[in-house]
């Protein structure tokens, strides 16, 4: 477990960044994975409030868009990241504090958070943040929990760093909201005639383009309405309105059908949420080691182990080949 100040590394999955956002008392709003950004793929998810783009870190002191130092930064809720690990907790709540959406309610202590420092600059936001011991609990409670306390000084310092950035629209414009920056930075207007999605669609890829040829290791999440929500108003709305105009029963019928079915896959996927979460939090280690006591007691451990050692073998052959 970590110490009462440290933040932990969390991984990049939308029932992670859903179960914390549930623990900071945040409703009406979840994350959904995206495995593709081409057009079409935000339809089924609208609104979408904002994006959170993982990818693998590299120094580069020189912001691709202008940063933002004019008096929009007292309307723009940006805070600077000034601890290490806190860049996914900061993401998700960047975002969280700058939507406005009547379906998001950001729940006592994020508007507490929001209304006491607003008025700060983004150095003291962020250490305002940093300091939250409910914030910094609900952070560290989505971590895996290790078999093993690794050694920290083990680990090599050319290893590679990811970082967790959040894209949105505000005021009609599309914002880079990033922790390391000392600013939001403004990536143009979004046209009235233009959907937000639409415009940072090439931000994302032109950011993607700038890796080398073969990286793969980015991740895109959603942060949309909480889609159980929008499921039920819309069969609400339905209801309501086959009461004020002739509809086909048939079509009515078939519409509730439809929408109580996505609502029970969306039930069913929380309860998977809540599953993971507890297997995250499990610790399998006395399972493990008596598990390997039978395995010896029975002379089928060194057997086992052999195996998998050549199953190993044969992966780590196949990866050449590629």
């Amino acid at each position: 477990m970590p110490e009462a100040g440290n933040w932990c590394q969390i991984e990049s999955d939308p029932g992670v960044f859903t179960q914390l956002i549930k623990a900071f008392g945040t409703k009406g709003v979840q994350v959904e994975e995206l495995w593709t950004i081409d057009g079409g793929i935000f339809e089924n998810l609208k609104p979408v409030h904002g994006l959170i783009f993982l990818f693998k870190y590299v120094q580069d002191n020189a912001p691709p868009k202008p940063v933002v130092t004019d008096d929009r930064i007292n309307k723009i809720y940006f805070a600077k990241q000034v601890i290490n690990n806190a860049c996914a907790t900061q993401a998700i709540i960047s975002i969280l504090l700058n939507c406005t959406h009547p379906d998001v309610d950001l729940g006592p202590e994020l508007t507490q958070l929001k209304d006491f420092s607003m008025c700060f600059d983004p150095q003291m936001r962020g250490l305002t943040l940093s300091n939250s011991n409910t914030i910094r609990t609900a952070h560290n409670s989505m971590v895996q929990l290790p078999l093993f306390e690794a050694d920290p000084d083990a680990f090599s310092k050319d290893e590679d760093a990811y970082h967790f950035i959040g894209y949105m629209a505000i005021d009609g414009r599309v914002y880079e909201l990033d922790g390391l920056r000392e600013g939001p930075i403004d990536h143009g207007e979004v046209t009235t005639h233009e959907d937000w999605l639409d415009a940072v669609r090439p931000v994302i890829m032109e950011r993607i383009n700038a890796y080398t040829e073969g990286e793969i290791h980015f991740s895109l999440m959603a942060v949309v309405s909480d889609r159980k929500m929008i499921y039920e108003r819309q069969i609400d709305d339905l209801l309501e309105a086959s009461q004020l105009i002739p509809m086909d029963n048939d079509y009515v019928e078939n519409e509730i059908r439809n929408l109580k079915m996505l609502i029970e896959l969306e039930d069913e996927k929380m309860a998977k949420y809540q599953d993971d979460m507890v297997r995250r939090r499990h610790n399998y280690l006395p399972f493990i080691i008596t598990l390997l006591k039978i395995l010896a007691e029975e002379k089928k451990l060194m057997r086992v182990y052999q195996k998998a050692k050549e199953r190993a073998s044969k992966k780590g052959a196949k990866k050449m080949k590629v």
